[in-house]
Order: structure tokens, then C-alpha cells, then sequence
């Protein structure tokens, strides 16, 4: 039997990268995926190609950064699935490794909406509906940025400290009502999370200072594989925890 047979998940951030991987994973394990975005194109192609290989699959076009756009998104999965099983918190916006000197509001705002409030908003509405099910499981991809402080700029590594502390609050909350929520902190990872930034010079600087200490880049799919682990029964003693996957990086 596949391990997340019949299973409904919500996974956001999906048009590309680690989301891609994870949606394509979990749909060939059973998974009822649902993708959204804001890239429309993308999570169309995505999807597209889960189908072509036999899984079952739907996207919706939301900004998790706007409540009404998340709300929107979960009533489509229940109106279309009847179900929401587990729910994969994965957008997410880097800062230009901004020191925060630098930071304007627009910018920590702008980070803050869709690294910390989406996870928010998407946690708060899926996990009333986990109540009444009496299960479900959130896996928050946060960053080895929230364990640590030099791994990208203010505003980043703030919101991902917070989603973290939003993780653990929540598993031990709700832990008694057969709700899970872990985060996975990945480090340097081959996706294009970076492409385009203009990196301010300063902040890469101290950023770049312990790059050399990096084993290697990561691969989607190996972070995939630890979400595969987290949304499974085999995970069912974990809740609360940060998974740490960088290949030793933060081990030094």
C-alpha cells in the first residue's frame, strides 16, 4: 500500500522547486495533491504532468499572503476532495540577504506576509478543520535561517525563526487532538529561489563568510523524500520538531 493513499494535501509554493518535488512525490504515493502558487503557469504544468503519470491532481492559483486567497483555497479543497489531510506550508521569498540597517518597511513586510502570515492564515483555517476530523498533519519548510542568524538577512532570518516557534506551538498545542505540525530546515538547496536577486553587498558578505563550511547543495527531491517521512504514520512519534536536512552544513 503507498503510504499516503487517499490522503488529501494542500501543498503551496508548488510550481517549482522543493513544492514541485513534494507534490510530485506525494502524488506517487497516493496523495489527492492540491498545488497552488502564484505562478499560474507553473503549478498548470505541474499538475498537468502528475496526471500524465497517473496521480491525482489539481492546482489553484492563491497568494498565501492574502487571507481571503488562503480561505479560498482551502474551501476549493473541500469542496472538491471532501477532505483535507495534511497540509505542506513551502512558499516562501528570500530578502536579498538585506542586513537590517538596510531593511525598508516594504521589504520586511513583504517577507514577512508570505514567510510567516501565509503560513499563518493556512495553519489557522486547516487546523479547524483537523479538529473535526480529529487529525492531520502541517509540515512548515522553514530554513536552517531559523535555527541560525547569518544565513541571509533580517527579515528572512526573522521569518523563519518565527515559523519554527509556529511549528512547535502548534504541535504541542493541539498534540492530544491528533494533530502533527513539524518543520523541515533545509539548507542550500538546488532551486530558483535566488534567481534574479539583486544581493545587497554587505549582508552577502557576511553571509558568504561560512559558505566554504558547506558540504554540498542539496536536491529537491531529498528534501521531498524527509516531508514524505513527516506526512506518514512512520512519523507518528515526531511533532514539534525541526528537521534539520543540509548535509552537515550546521553540524560544524
Amino acid at each position: 500500500m503507498k503510504a499516503l493513499s487517499k490522503k488529501v494535501a494542500v501543498i503551496t509554493g508548488a510550481g517549482s522547486g522543493i513544492g514541485k518535488a513534494i507534490a510530485e512525490l506525494f502524488a506517487k504515493q497516493g496523495a489527492v495533491v492540491v498545488l497552488t502558487d502564484i505562478h499560474q503557469q507553473n503549478i498548470e504544468a505541474v499538475t498537468a504532468a502528475i496526471r500524465d503519470a497517473g496521480g491525482i491532481a489539481s492546482c489553484y492559483a492563491a497568494d498565501i499572503a492574502d487571507e481571503e486567497d488562503v480561505n479560498l483555497l482551502i474551501d476549493y479543497t473541500l469542496r472538491t476532495y471532501h477532505s483535507l489531510d495534511i497540509l505542506v506550508n513551502n512558499a516562501g521569498i528570500m530578502d536579498n540577504f538585506t542586513p537590517v540597517e538596510d531593511v525598508s518597511n516594504e521589504l520586511w513586510d513583504k517577507v514577512m506576509a508570505v514567510n510567516l502570515k501565509g503560513p499563518f492564515y493556512t495553519c489557522r483555517k486547516s487546523v479547524k478543520i483537523f479538529m473535526e476530523q480529529g487529525a492531520g498533519i502541517i509540515i512548515n519548510i522553514a530554513s536552517i535561517g531559523g535555527l541560525n542568524g547569518g544565513r541571509a538577512g533580517a527579515a528572512y532570518t526573522a521569518s523563519k525563526h518565527g515559523l519554527i516557534g509556529l511549528t512547535k506551538n502548534i504541535g504541542y498545542q493541539y498534540a492530544k487532538n491528533g494533530i502533527r505540525c513539524n518543520a523541515i530546515a533545509p539548507g542550500g538547496v538546488n532551486t530558483n529561489i535566488i534567481q534574479g536577486m539583486d544581493a545587497n553587498a554587505f549582508g552577502f558578505d557576511r553571509m558568504s563568510a561560512g559558505a566554504g563550511n558547506n558540504p554540498r547543495t542539496g536536491e529537491p527531491i531529498e528534501i521531498a523524500e524527509l516531508a514524505l517521512f513527516l506526512a506518514s504514520d512512520k512519523s507518528g512519534f515526531i511533532n514539534g520538531a525541526v528537521m534539520v536536512a543540509d548535509g552537515g552544513w550546521t553540524a560544524y
